[in-house]
C-alpha cells in the first residue's frame, strides 16, 4: 500500500511515544501496533521516551525490547515533559513517515496505516487527529474547545484538535521544527511557519483510559496560550524585529506627541481669548503623553538592538531548503 520514494529510508514508519508511568498500559500497546502493522505490511520501528516514569516503565521497555526488535528506548533521568520527549524521539527516527502517540491506549494503532497513507499517497506534510468523539470529562473538554477555537483564530489553521497525540508527519518536518516548552500542542503552527502548508486532519477512535490516571491539567491551559503568543511572535518576527517593536512604538510615539500638540494648542487658544487656561504640566492628560511617548522611545530602541542581535546572532541566515538541482 506505501508510494514509495526516490529516497531510501531503513523503515517506513517511525512511531514516537512519549510515556509517564504507563507501565501498565506498553505490553498491550506495543502488542496492538505490531499486529496492526504486520497486518499491512509496513516496515517500522517503535521509540518510546521514558520522560521520567517513577513506576516500573522503563523496566517493561527493557523487557519488551528483548523480544521485539522494533522496539526502541529513550530514558530522561527526570521528568522534562511532552515537548521534549518529542523533540528528542524526533531525532533518533529513521522512518519515511512519522506518527506520534500516546501511551495510555486511548490512542488507536488502528489508525497509522491511514495515517502513513495520507502522508505518502495524499501529499499532505502533516496529519493531525480529529477526537470528535471523545470520552474526557467537561472539565477537560470545554477547556479544550476553548483553546482549539482561540488556536484556529490566531494560526489561520483550520483544525478541531491541535492537541490530539495522535499525528502524522513527512520526514522532512521532523527534520526542520525544534519543540520545546509546551509547544507540543502547537506543531502544526510551527510546521505551518516552516513552510509546511499541505496540513490534513483526520477524524479518529477515542479509546477510554484503561489504565493509569490522566496527566491533565489546568495549568497546562495556562501555559499553552502563553507558548500560542511566543511561537507565533517568533516565528513571524524572529527575522525582523524592528517590525514589531519599531511599529508599536512609533504608535505610541506618535499618540504622545499628538496628545502634547493638542494640549498646547489648547493652552495657545484659551490664552488668546483669555480664557483662563491651565498650565499644560497641570494637566493628567500631558503625563499620559509623557509616558506614551517615553515608552514609544524605548520600544523603538528595543526594536534597533534586538535587530542587532539578529545581525550578529549565528543562526542569522538559516533558511530551510526543500530540494536542490545538480547541486550537492
Amino acid at each position: 500500500m506505501s508510494k514509495r520514494t526516490s529516497h531510501s529510508f531503513p523503515v517506513e514508519l517511525s512511531i514516537v511515544i512519549p510515556l509517564l508511568n504507563e507501565a501498565e498500559s506498553l505490553p498491550e500497546l506495543t502488542r496492538w501496533i505490531n499486529r496492526v502493522l504486520a497486518q499491512h505490511g509496513l516496515t517500522y520501528e517503535v521509540i518510546l521516551v521514558d520522560d521520567g516514569s517513577t513506576d516500573n516503565s522503563w523496566d517493561v521497555i527493557e523487557e519488551l525490547a528483548e523480544t521485539d526488535t522494533h522496539l526502541r528506548g529513550i530514558r530522561f533521568n527526570r521528568n522534562y515533559g511532552k515537548s521534549a520527549a518529542l523533540n528528542v524521539g524526533f531525532k533518533e527516527t529513521t522512518g519515511r513517515v512519522i506518527c506520534t502517540m500516546d501511551a495510555d491506549l486511548q490512542d488507536s494503532p488502528e489508525e497509522l496505516p491511514d495515517l502513513y497513507r495520507m502522508i505518502t499517497q495524499d501529499g499532505f506534510e502533516l496529519v493531525s487527529g480529529w477526537k470528535r468523539k471523545r470520552f474526557d470529562p467537561l472539565s477537560k473538554t470545554i477547556p479544550t474547545k476553548l483553546f482549539n477555537g482561540v488556536t484556529r483564530w490566531i494560526s489561520g489553521i483550520q483544525l478541531h484538535d491541535f492537541n490530539c497525540g495522535l499525528k502524522a508527519y513527512d520526514h522532512r518536518v521532523v527534520r526542520s521544527i525544534e519543540v520545546y516548552g509546551e509547544m507540543h500542542r502547537y506543531i502544526p503552527v510551527i510546521a505551518k511557519w516552516a513552510g509546511f502548508r499541505k496540513i490534513g486532519e483526520k477524524v479518529v477512535q477515542h479509546q477510554e483510559r484503561k489504565y493509569g490516571t490522566t496527566k491533565f491539567g489546568l495549568e497546562r491551559f495556562v501555559y499553552g496560550f502563553l507558548d500560542l503568543l511566543s511561537i507565533t511572535f517568533v516565528s513571524r518576527f524572529r527575522r525582523r524585529p524592528m517590525h514589531f517593536f519599531g511599529t508599536m512604538g512609533t504608535l505610541s510615539f506618535v499618540l504622545g506627541m499628538l496628545i502634547t500638540l493638542w494640549l498646547v494648542g489648547e493652552k495657545v487658544y484659551l490664552s488668546w481669548h483669555n480664557l483662563g487656561a491651565r498650565n499644560v504640566t497641570d494637566q493628567p492628560l500631558f503625563f499620559l503623553a509623557l509616558t506614551a511617548v517615553t515608552i514609544g522611545a524605548m520600544l523603538f530602541l528595543t526594536g534597533f538592538l534586538a535587530e542587532l542581535i539578529q545581525l550578529n546572532g549565528p543562526n542569522r541566515n538559516d533558511y530551510l531548503v526543500r530540494d536542490k538541482v545538480n547541486l550537492n
